[in-house]
């Protein structure tokens, strides 16, 4: 190992190769809680140097596993002391924006709110957006095929990836940069790299499309009485709003009344409803679309269908409001320890589901359970926390099977966004057929036979 070491360090060089204790300073997960175990971290500076390393581990039989910005949640990440560590932090940077063709270049490295920022300069946007954008970077987001919170309008990450590059197992180099929103010649191969978790490949460079940047937006929380409310309301602001609608976030009691109570966070609404929704309309009309908005759900109150309304006067409330949904850590602390899910079911059935697991979490461990609801509604996206005293593995997959096994009858995934890698690898089989494990093994097989990228993850 020493060896191979040294013949990385001659590539990247000094600045592009961390080893010995200087390793065990990085965390593996974004609260910190964990330590990177991997034997060295590689930070190469450029494609070609990743293709030479990679060249080098693939002769070597090396384990390497790619990490972006620390801020997944299926330790689709995690290292052994016999991995390699790859860490495009030293490839950052954008490249071309073509402000008419709606595309942008990035290195894999960049962060998504430099990429977001980059775009807004040329009136454009980045759409795809989470709560961790200041740390997740573009390729982690490409490697978990992430979505975030406007899906609704934008789609997920492969809806605004045009092309790409990655260096596979043996350190071939595939470009495939298209910029182009047309390219029907033969296999779309980005595709492969998209989602897979860097099992397949890894991505060091991406061509983004980009959208106009809408001249205004709308944003308000939303009180509802329970869920059958929230579903009329998706329905009439979808209508209502049209393409307008960019977001549509909703907040279970279980979420919302936890997070105002802890004090990180001012109630712009108060306590005692069953759903909060955070509901965002994007525009072009400066002096029409507030007018619009609040006919709009000015129209929903007096109909019943919301209990409450606050709408943002300025961005800073708007802020306000968003930092509530995206507060994860303050989240986090509040339910630890327990079991962070993230599934997909359709809407009309997402009532009964959760109705039916709080009873059977209440009814399995009573007192000690704490369960928390919320998500991307509008793109059938639940996120859920659980945990109940005392924590042990067993409990630990018990709450696995509670939240799991329902949705091989619903047609749901365990996963809408942050992936597979190790903590739903056991439970692939609920949301893919056999048929098409097989395939998933065939296409690692092909492209990894030596199985040195990011092994242990996803396949089971």
């Amino acid at each position: 190992m020493t060896q191979l070491l040294d013949q990385i360090a001659q590539i990247v060089g000094p600045q592009g190769l961390i080893a010995g204790a200087d390793v065990h300073e990085r965390a593996a997960d974004f609260m910190g809680f964990t330590r990177c175990q991997a034997r060295a971290i590689v930070r190469p500076a450029s494609t070609a140097e990743l293709s030479a390393v990679m060249k080098l581990c693939h002769a070597a039989g090396q384990t390497v596993v790619a990490a972006g910005g620390n801020t997944g949640l299926v330790q689709g990440t995690v290292c052994t002391p016999d991995d390699v560590q790859v860490s495009l932090e030293r490839m950052r940077g954008v490249g071309a924006i073509d402000p008419v063709g709606r595309t942008m270049v990035v290195e894999a490295g960049c962060m998504v709110q430099t990429a977001q920022d980059a775009a807004e300069e040329h009136g454009l946007k980045f759409a795809v957006d989470w709560g961790a954008r200041g740390s997740a970077t573009i390729g982690g987001g490409i490697s978990t095929n992430a979505g975030g919170n406007s899906v609704v309008r934008y789609g997920m990450m492969r809806d605004n990836v045009l092309g790409l590059e990655a260096v596979l197992a043996d350190g071939t180099i595939i470009s495939s940069m298209n910029v182009l929103l047309k390219n029907n010649a033969a296999y779309d191969l980005k595709q492969l790299f998209i989602g897979s978790e860097g099992t397949l490949g890894i991505v060091t460079r991406a061509v983004l499309k980009l959208h106009p940047a809408p001249l205004t937006t709308q944003t308000a929380m939303l009180a509802c009485a329970d869920f059958a409310a929230v579903q009329r309301l998706f329905v009439e602001v979808g209508r209502q709003l049209g393409p307008g609608l960019t977001a549509f976030e909703v907040m279970w009691a279980s979420f919302y009344e936890p997070m105002v109570a802890s004090g990180r966070h001012t109630a712009p609404l108060p306590s005692g409803h069953g759903c909060y929704v955070i509901t965002e309309m994007s525009g072009t009309d400066p002096e029409a679309d507030p007018a619009r908005f609040e006919a709009v759900l000015g129209g929903l109150i007096e109909s019943g269908v919301v209990a409450d309304a606050v709408v943002a006067s300025s961005q800073a409330q708007a802020d306000q409001i968003w930092a509530i949904r995206d507060d994860i850590p303050g989240l986090m602390m509040f339910t630890m320890p327990s079991v962070t899910f993230d599934i997909s079911l359709p809407i009309r059935d997402m009532d009964r589901y959760v109705a039916d697991l709080t009873t059977a979490a209440e009814a399995e461990f009573g007192e000690t359970l704490k369960l928390v609801v919320f998500g991307h509604i509008g793109d059938g996206n639940l996120h859920i926390l659980m945990g109940a005293q005392p924590f042990t593995p067993d409990t630990k997959h018990r709450i696995e099977e509670l939240v799991y096994t329902p949705l091989a009858a619903l047609g749901g995934s365990v996963s809408a966004e942050h992936g597979i890698g190790i903590e739903k690898r056991g439970w692939l089989a609920i949301s893919r057929s056999a048929q098409e494990i097989v395939l998933m093994k065939t296409l690692k097989a092909a492209l990894d036979p030596k199985n040195i990228l990011n092994p242990g993850k996803v396949l089971p």
